[in-house]
């Protein structure tokens, strides 16, 4: 049975360097680092003290001044990102097509700073005085949820949770839902706002946080000699992914086609990527497979690139495995030099990218890679966005537990 194409016809994004894909786009390839002094709390006592945050955002422009009061800041990023996919994507939700449209956003933390705050009223004031609110923007399915009841979405309703992989895993996922028949449209992607005490406390415990606090736009640096740690993001990533018959019907604007996904597990530590990347090798060419390509045929890779030691040295190693002497000639990127690591949201925002890398022959560069690692030795586009054919491209993500998934993008032909 011939498998069921599925196209990208929606970008939305909310990010640390731009709101909307031409804002994140245009500053992608200007090279703008979304890093900053924290603003969100005080960090005085935090050996991080930098992060890439939102700024500028307002939830009131996509949802009444109500909501946007009281629901949380990652679930306000998802709902935010979703209304622009959907605007455009040119797309209207009726009755007549509400249950062959569905949702499936992932979520790394969920509402972390809504936990925080309901964990000091509980200490302080005792249980009286929690939110009945506290588990509803807690959980991290709520994204999902809220996306669904403000667009109407009444198919597959549904929340990846897999760290650092779960825009990724949601993006791939909805892809199948689609390809098996269960739906002809799917908003997918990710979200996150875990720029909280709790939250960098945390990943600071964890020794995973750059320190680089005097040069907040220079701290991310993956694949440089100097990379001391990632630098915390946030915000959203959500495309509209449709069935070819779906979209052509209706005349949808495509911007390329989704080709392929593929996913593995570690088996070997908790927050360690396996030496060598062998599971990234594993999903990387499962996704390859899956799109019907060759290694030959990826022109380029939207890295994991954490800026972290063993994530950058072993996907460099998982590269260089799988694609031999081709790798040297991959033009192979890390968004998060720009926009820091965005945890759950990560892998839909780098979706975005790789999407429009296919679409506009045009590669976003890596920044801040002033020394690179001897053991860090593939074209990752320094300092400067490249003009180049790009037939089809696959981006990374690689998540606490290992959870590794990859999925495909490639020229649209009808």
């Amino acid at each position: 049975m011939q498998k069921v194409r599925v196209v990208v016809t929606g970008l939305g994004c909310v990010t640390p360097i731009g709101t909307g894909k031409d804002a994140f786009w245009n500053n992608l390839l200007a090279g703008k680092s979304g890093g900053v002094n924290i603003s969100h709390f005080d960090p005085t006592n935090f050996a991080c003290k930098v992060a890439a945050e939102v700024k500028d955002f307002d939830p009131s422009l996509y949802m009444d001044k109500k909501d946007a009061r009281r629901i949380v800041r990652f679930i306000q990023f998802a709902i935010a990102a979703s209304k622009i996919a959907l605007d455009d994507a040119k797309l209207s939700i009726t009755p007549d097509n509400a249950d062959r449209a569905g949702t499936l956003i992932g979520s790394g933390i969920g509402g972390i700073d809504f936990l925080e705050q309901q964990a000091r009223i509980l200490f302080e004031k005792g249980p009286d005085k929690c939110s009945p609110f506290m588990v509803p923007w807690m959980i991290a399915n709520m994204a999902a949820g809220l996306v669904s009841i403000n667009l109407g979405l009444k198919g597959p309703n549904s929340c990846t949770v897999t760290a650092c992989a779960s825009g990724t895993n949601s993006i791939g996922d909805a892809a199948k839902i689609i390809e098996r028949g269960d739906a002809d449209v799917m908003f997918a992607g990710g979200a996150e706002a875990a720029i909280t005490p709790l939250g960098m406390a945390g990943f600071s415990a964890a020794r995973a946080l750059t320190t680089r606090n005097n040069e907040p736009e220079r701290a991310s640096r993956p694949f440089d000699r100097d990379r001391d740690g990632f630098l915390m993001g946030e915000g959203s990533g959500i495309v509209v992914l449709e069935s070819l018959e779906h979209a052509q019907r209706r005349g949808a604007h495509i911007y390329a086609e989704f080709a392929g996904y593929g996913m593995s597990g570690d088996a070997h530590h908790i927050t360690a990527p396996a030496p060598g990347g062998e599971g990234a090798i594993r999903a990387m060419a499962l996704a390859i497979k899956d799109a019907g390509l060759k290694p030959e045929d990826i022109d380029h890779i939207n890295a994991h690139g954490t800026s972290t030691d063993l994530n950058d040295k072993f996907e460099t190693m998982a590269i260089k495995t799988l694609f031999g002497e081709r790798a040297k000639k991959i033009a192979v990127s890390s968004n998060k030099s720009m926009v820091g690591h965005m945890l759950g949201a990560a892998g839909a925002v780098e979706f975005i990218s790789t999407v429009l890398a296919v679409k506009n022959d045009i590669v976003p560069p890596t920044i801040n890679l002033e020394n690179p690692d001897p053991e860090c030795d593939l074209d990752y586009v320094p300092g400067n966005a490249r003009k180049m054919l790009v037939r089809a491209a696959i981006s990374n993500s690689f998540g606490f537990g290992g959870h590794n998934a990859v999925i495909a993008a490639k020229k649209f032909k009808a």
